[in-house]
């Protein structure tokens, strides 16, 4: 059946390998599977979970969200070499629904990075998709750069890659060169011209250099691909990827003009959009369409008041849809144990007893100095209190003093390894710097601070503040995070949470030895 008259769209979602490919967005083996079970509730149709063959961290992740996570289709990438492929597949050995995506550059530009005739190219491509199928009947293949590559020969690969075996043939704009009007033809002419191109779905990669990942994305379904592939917030290399968010609303709103649906829970668009910035350590702007902190804010005195009077005068999305509802459990310092673990699950997190038991000590604490908990609240004590990395530095006692006149210093304690306590002080140019230096007195470890941000998550003069740093040393970088209703204390936890995760990473070195990697 030619995919192209169904009316329904497959969401590929490729957040946890495309936009991890973000700049100073690593995500641990933990973090992707959190952010694997939100896009299964959330119901994208399939997760690219990673590249098998990049690292084993990758492999692990892969591995383990193909076998834990139910529901989407899992995918693994691979280049079109025999041991990207077998890598792959053996991420997705006996998983119930795997996927290997295999690519090749297809362009002038690329297929003269890759040193081989096109017809060399195209056997590549061939050998690719069959040794895939060896593994798993669904297999995707990609001609990377397609959108600059030659007419002619873009056919003649396709079709050689669909009489391979590939179900899923997804068209690439790897660079972001596409404007809607050419990309939207690019798809038509696919459909005219390929013979056996109704024996796959027809897929499309859009990328953002020009600000048209989405409207090009739109556009090819427009004109009859069925499968976007797509990431939360639209990150990604570069100028990031077609925003899933985005895609899957426009043609829920429009669908009068576009015709087409998918299944995606919308409902829990916000959700996930707050999990994926949050672990990524990337602030979403607040003008970012659906999801954006001012996606439903009025503040002009029309807009405002027409609002009042009919939702629809301003607003062509009900907030609703998109999971903004307020909460209807007011969480206190008075709340217990089984409320916090309500509504912990209501936001999609379920804990163990331990972990209940230390974010609920951390929920007391915050609690005893605010009049309300919100949402916000509640992400930024699990992201603070339930670390994935071992726990080598542990900040027992922090103490800052500044001022006009005066010199800013910090007394810190630190137990290092459970066992050896190490106490410093330090000046800074102010109380946050201070303490940074003091830190590093104490664990005696070469650091730099790369980056540094701060929120308030939550409103009022009691609010949560979030600390996020990038730190690097030895080789590595880390993203640390850190939250508290004191800044200063939020950004020391921040940083020795990177100091955490910097630790981890030259163990992980030295077990593997020199060498490990790709």
């Amino acid at each position: 059946m030619d995919a192209s008259q169904s009316d329904r769209v497959i969401i590929f979602d490729t957040t946890l390998r495309d936009a991890e490919q973000t700049p100073g967005a690593k995500l641990s083996v933990r973090e992707k599977m959190e952010i694997a079970h939100q896009l299964a509730r959330l119901r994208v149709d399939v997760i690219e979970a990673g590249f098998p063959i990049s690292s084993n961290e990758d492999f692990e992740a892969v591995r383990r969200i193909a076998h834990e996570v139910e529901g989407p289709i899992v995918c693994g990438l691979s280049r079109a070499l025999p041991q990207d492929v077998d890598r792959a597949g053996e991420a997705l050995k006996s998983a119930p629904k795997p996927r290997i995506h295999t690519f090749i550059g297809t362009s002038p530009q690329h297929i003269a990075m890759v040193g081989k005739p096109p017809e060399q190219v195209l056997k590549m491509a061939v050998a690719a998709v069959e040794r895939a199928r060896s593994f798993c009947e669904d297999v995707e293949f990609s001609p990377m750069d397609a959108a600059r590559t030659d007419l002619a020969y873009l056919y003649e690969v396709i079709e050689a890659a669909i009489q391979a075996g590939a179900t899923t043939v997804n068209i690439p704009d790897t660079v972001g060169y596409a404007v809607p009007e050419q990309f939207g033809g690019l798809i038509r002419n696919i459909l005219e011209h390929v013979p056996n191109v109704g024996g796959a779905v027809l897929s499309v990669h859009c990328h953002d250099d020009l600000g048209m990942a989405v409207i090009n994305t739109l556009a090819a379904l427009k004109s009859g691909a069925r499968q976007a592939e797509c990431t939360i917030n639209g990150l990604g290399e570069r100028a990031g990827n077609a925003a899933l968010e985005e895609i899957v609303m426009a043609l829920r709103t429009r669908q009068d003009y576009f015709g087409l649906r998918t299944q995606v829970e919308t409902r829990q668009i916000c959700t996930t959009s707050r999990l994926v910035s949050r672990l990524m350590g990337i602030v979403v702007a607040p003008n970012k369409a659906i999801v954006g902190a001012n996606a439903f804010a009025h503040s002009s005195g029309i807009h405002q008041d027409g609002v009042l009077k009919d939702r629809e005068n301003f607003e062509i999305i009900d907030p609703r849809d998109v999971g903004l509802e307020k909460t209807q459990i007011v969480l206190t310092a008075r709340s217990g144990r089984h409320a916090l673990r309500h509504r912990l699950e209501e936001l999609g997190y379920h804990l163990s007893k331990e972990e209940l038991d230390k974010a609920y000590q951390r929920f007391l604490e915050i609690a005893d100095k605010k009049k309300e908990i919100f949402d916000e609240d509640l992400a930024a004590i699990v992201s603070d209190e339930l670390h994935e990395a071992p726990q080598k530095y542990h900040l027992e006692y922090l103490h800052t003093s500044s001022g006009t006149g005066t010199i800013p210093t910090s007394t810190i304690k630190l137990r290092i390894d459970g066992e050896r306590v190490v106490q410093e002080a330090a000046w800074g140019d102010g109380p946050i710097d201070a303490t940074y230096n003091a830190i590093v007195k104490a664990v005696g470890t070469p650091v730099q601070l790369e980056d540094y941000a701060s929120r308030s998550v939550t409103r009022g003069q009691d609010a949560v503040g979030e600390v996020t740093v990038k730190l690097s040393g030895n080789g590595h970088t880390a993203i640390g995070r850190g939250a508290s209703t004191d800044l200063i204390e939020a950004g020391a936890r921040a940083f020795i949470d990177g100091l955490n995760r910097l630790a981890v990473q030259e163990r992980m070195k030295k077990e593997m030895g020199p060498g490990a990697g790709v």
